[in-house]
């Protein structure tokens, strides 16, 4: 899990890297929080995000947002920060040429940059939203959205409503050509402090499920 430095919008960005084990293997890029509540790359749901896409052989990537960490620039209200996002899928692509398939996870504000970035890219092929912030933000971006994923809540979140995020769920379920998994995890808080388990054993089913060749989803 080398540390690595590459260039962005407003200077150099930190990240750890992981890099592919066979030819052509997918990329996975990992998000973290927002940086102006302490998000940071080694946030405990990131970390646990990019060990599990490294474990099943995906080229991964996770990295500080402008301002944080070692990386340089200010917060920028998430334009600033899709643009950090951008920039790192196109390092990872510059290193690993052959990906062909590249999957976006996201907490929380890491989340809505993980959503924008998926209607820009069209290589992102699936996501896992975890907490997304749709009682703060406007998602009526994704209209339509490219990829199908699962988005993932606590119900006993009190940051983020469960009634928002299952309206976006409901909304974009109206939509032909993607299917929207959706998956809340009892008692858990926004931050999911004693439910990292069944968090991570939520992603791991719908892993099981996207990556079976025998997926119906591609």
């Amino acid at each position: 899990m080398p540390s690595v430095i590459f260039p962005g919008p407003e200077g150099r960005l930190e990240g750890r890297y992981t890099p592919a084990p066979r030819p052509r293997a997918p990329v996975a890029m990992i998000l973290h929080p927002h940086p102006q509540g302490g998000g940071t790359m080694n946030e405990q749901m990131t970390q646990k995000l990019f060990k599990t896409f490294t474990d099943r052989g995906f080229a991964t990537l996770r990295f500080n947002f402008r301002g944080v960490g070692r990386s340089q620039g200010s917060f920028d209200n998430g334009i600033g920060e899709l643009s950090d996002a951008a920039a790192a899928l196109d390092w990872v692509q510059s290193i690993h040429a052959e990906a062909q398939t590249t999957w976006v996870a996201g907490v929380s504000f890491g989340a809505l940059i993980g959503m924008q970035l998926l209607m820009r890219r069209p290589e992102v092929r699936g996501f896992i939203s975890i907490a997304p912030p749709a009682n703060m933000y406007d998602f009526s971006f994704l209209a339509p959205c490219p990829a199908s994923g699962i988005f993932i809540q606590g119900t006993a979140d009190t940051v983020v409503q469960p009634s928002a995020v299952q309206k976006l769920v409901d909304k974009l379920r109206t939509q032909k050509h993607i299917t929207i998994h959706h998956e809340e995890i009892p008692r858990a808080n926004h931050f999911f402090e004693n439910e990292q388990k069944e968090l991570m054993a939520s992603v791991d089913n719908y892993l099981d499920f996207r990556l079976d060749p025998a997926c119906p989803i591609k």
